[in-house]
């Protein structure tokens, strides 16, 4: 039987780390027994902890990113990175690598690079609409980009570029079905209308100052229930200053479970703006309001939301003006019918279910091109 060997590189955040395994689900479904995957990722990353827990092999380089403010660990990075480049030629040549795909994050630049000039083909998969400058200049070598936004053959040659959109694990397609069991699952009054505030696995501090400047009011008209994820960072904090306040009809809580269900009992969504934010939420068709966090590399969430804003799919209100305002518009786009209607309509035309298996697709394609 032939056998492919693919390395798949990314990490950092979750939004590098799964998309990278749901390709990784869609190439064993397609392959089978014929295919080996190895994950490389960035040594002390989370990924070296979630991606052995999904019954993934991952070897960690030392490579590390740039600190904005100044600092000594920058002055090791040009070391950092000449020992990742060495190990990545070594793990790819004792790998036997086929392949190497590479999804962002600070280990998939030495891998790619190392692969490209040991003439391995690669596959860059691009999550955001603004591309940095490292996958700008891989692109170059790269026999596909795999993106998920128009007009992105500003930064990639257009004859490589294909849209896939981003792979995401899980099904969000469905979740409208489940809404009576989700508002049982919050405690919610089926005849309220809800909100839903997320802001990634660790919290957002700007949506947490939000709920804070805005909890009093909404627990005392009780008009709007709300579904309110703090984020692990942020948890003690969010529950000291709600131990002498009321809960009524809010739900709260570090990490959201179940996030179909809140999915499905939301009827409006504030948001961060992370490629896989921004895709989840196409699927699931929500009118979502986008607060793009300031502190990523090239203002790459507000490119993200305002790709989505020009086409009427979602509204935006910037981090420094979201305190005051993102609150207030949530409730105020209850009111709208017809705008949410808009926004879940178009919204729903930027969704593709199936990036995963069109990216192992074209995985496979290259893979038998080669022999």
């Amino acid at each position: 039987m032939e056998r492919y060997k693919i390395i798949l590189s990314g990490g950092g955040t979750g939004g590098h780390i799964y998309p990278a395994v749901a390709v990784a689900e869609a190439l064993k479904r397609k392959l089978g027994d014929s295919v080996e995957l190895l994950f490389v990722g960035a040594e002390g990353k989370m990924e070296m902890e979630k991606v052995p827990a999904l019954g993934y092999e991952i070897k960690g380089l030392p490579v590390a990113g740039l600190q904005r403010k100044l600092s000594l660990s920058n002055l090791k990075l040009p070391f950092k990175l000449r020992r990742s480049l060495l190990m990545s030629r070594r793990i790819i040549r004792e790998f036997g690598a086929d392949m190497v795909v590479g999804f962002g994050g600070y280990a998939s630049g030495p891998v790619l690079w190392s692969a490209q000039r040991m003439g391995i083909p690669t596959l860059i998969q691009e999550q955001n609409s603004y591309a940095g400058m490292t996958n700008k200049l891989l692109g170059k070598r790269a026999r596909k980009i795999c993106v998920a936004y128009d007009g992105m053959e500003r930064f990639f040659p257009a004859e490589k570029v294909v849209m896939t959109g981003n792979p995401l694990r899980g099904n969000f397609s469905d979740v409208s079905s489940k809404r009576a069991e989700a508002l049982e699952y919050f405690g919610f009054d089926v005849a309220k209308p809800v909100v839903l505030i997320v802001g990634g696995s660790l919290g957002t501090r700007t949506l947490n100052e939000a709920m804070k400047r805005w909890v009093d009011e909404i627990t005392r008209e009780g008009k709007v229930q709300v579904i309110w994820q703090t984020g692990k960072y942020y948890e003690k904090e969010m529950d000291a200053f709600m131990a002498e306040r009321s809960s009524a009809g809010i739900w709260r809580g570090a990490f959201i479970e179940r996030m179909d269900y809140a999915y499905a009992a939301a009827d409006v969504v504030v948001s961060r703006s992370g490629a896989g934010s921004v895709s989840e939420l196409s699927l699931v068709g929500k009118p979502v309001i986008f607060v793009p966090s300031p502190n990523v590399a090239e203002d790459h969430q507000t490119k993200n939301a305002m790709a989505l804003v020009n086409k009427g799919a979602a509204l935006m209100v910037r981090d420094a003006e979201a305190v005051e305002k993102v609150i207030p518009a949530a409730v105020e786009l209850l009111g709208d019918s017809a705008r949410m209607q808009e926004l879940t309509t178009n919204i729903l035309k930027l969704a593709i279910p199936d990036s995963a298996d069109r990216i192992a697709d074209f995985i496979i394609d290259e893979l038998q091109k080669r022999r």
